[in-house]
């Protein structure tokens, strides 16, 4: 199978990377946002709405038990996926957003004025926010990691940050700005010492390197379909089964009851405790695709080959002269920020755009950062494992073009 990736043959299997733009080929360098799929996703998408479309959980007849048996089958493959103990410690959620916003709303209930949320300074807006709103309501405070020039934590300074007062660590596994891999594993082993549970924001860490939930000891893990080649609008919460069952329903609705009167309410076990209402179960259908078309493939083959491209991008770009790449960590994901000197990222993804090369320009969703390091934005490249070298040899062509027209 890594003979496939490097060959670039895996492409075929990916529909839209056979377009033009601009009538130019397109080259899509902006997974880090979301990933393309491959036919099989799209066509278990159709499958179910050809054949099975049912509302799952709620019907004897046929077409739900069919619908029902393959839905929760993803569930249990997602878990396995994860190495989750249990398929009831994985909640499907509209994506990774929505389940940090599940747990600040549900594990946030049990906070008190004076308590500590602690976070750091690369994460993703979604991973602020939540936090921000539920120390509003509460009257909790809000303690910052600091990050060091390289893009890299200051891990000592986390350290100094636990305290008694301490509730939850809410950390990001892969920086979708920097490309920074967190120590997460060590991360969670220093709040554990205290007693202290860690959620992890996994949107960049799932699709590229395996994740092991147990291994980790993460207490919660939450993920984006789309940004592992599944549908967007589906997604998952892991949590550990324990946590779960003290914390109280996220929404009501149907699903997630056990029995309903005008006097009281009794909920759902787990999962469906927290999945109030009708699920995305066409979406599923398509993450389950998915997770079997990785598989097939192997994380570790997907992990070498972005790795080489990685590599193989931040020497081109170093060796093109005038560039600042904006985070250099030791350990990084297939995701290089970079400024091209004198010269606005906005104007020089325009041109790039034009000439068939899809990045991002901006602030990612990461504003703290982009204070942090006094810059406006950055120009972005987020690999997949059907990119080529090919491709990043037409993205620094593109660079010439840009600096010649500007200068």
């Amino acid at each position: 199978m890594y003979e496939k990736l490097t060959s670039g043959t895996i492409r075929q299997d990916f529909p839209i990377l056979s377009r033009q733009v601009y009538g130019k080929p397109l080259i899509y360098f902006d997974n880090a946002a979301t990933t393309q799929k491959p036919s099989q996703v799209i066509e278990a998408i159709s499958k179910y709405y050809y054949e099975d479309n049912a509302n799952v959980h709620r019907g004897v007849h046929y077409l739900s038990q069919q619908a029902t048996t393959a839905f929760e089958g993803v569930r249990k493959q997602i878990a396995a996926f994860i190495n989750a103990r249990s398929s009831c410690e994985l909640i499907f959620t509209k994506g990774t957003t929505d389940s940090i916003n599940l747990v600040a709303s549900s594990f946030g209930r049990m906070l008190t004025e004076g308590d500590e949320i602690v976070i750091s300074a690369i994460e993703h807006h979604a991973n602020i926010v939540p936090w921000q709103m539920l120390c509003e309501e509460k009257k909790t405070r809000l303690r910052i990691i600091p990050v060091f020039d390289n893009g890299e934590l200051d891990i000592e300074a986390y350290n100094g940050l636990l305290n008694q007062r301490t509730r939850i660590v809410a950390i990001t596994h892969v920086s979708n700005t920097l490309g920074t891999v967190n120590p997460i594993k060590e991360i969670i082993a220093t709040a554990h010492t205290k007693g202290i549970p860690v959620l992890v924001d996994g949107a960049q860490g799932l699709s590229h390197m395996r994740v092991d939930v147990q291994d980790l000891d993460c207490d919660f893990y939450c993920f984006s379909g789309h940004k592992i080649y599944a549908p967007m609008g589906i997604g998952g919460l892991y949590g550990k089964e324990e946590l779960l069952n003290r914390m109280p329903p996220y929404q009501g609705g149907g699903e997630m009851i056990d029995q309903v009167t005008f006097e009281k309410t009794t909920y759902n076990e787990l999962p469906y405790k927290f999945e109030a209402g009708t699920p995305n179960v066409a979406d599923v259908m398509g993450f389950g695709a998915a997770i079997s078309y990785i598989d097939n493939l192997g994380m570790e083959n997907i992990a070498k080959w972005e790795s080489e491209l990685l590599q193989y991008a931040t020497s081109a770009l170093k060796r093109t002269g005038d560039i600042r790449i904006v985070g250099e960590a030791k350990h990084k994901a297939s995701i290089v920020s970079f400024l091209i000197h004198g010269i606005h990222p906005y104007d020089a993804g325009t041109i790039l755009d034009h000439l068939g090369i899809a990045m991002r320009t901006g602030n990612h969703c990461t504003q703290p950062i982009m204070e942090r390091f006094g810059i406006p934005g950055t120009m972005r490249v987020s690999f997949s494992f059907y990119n080529t070298k090919a491709e990043i040899d037409e993205l620094i062509l593109g660079i010439d073009q840009v600096k010649k027209m500007f200068r």
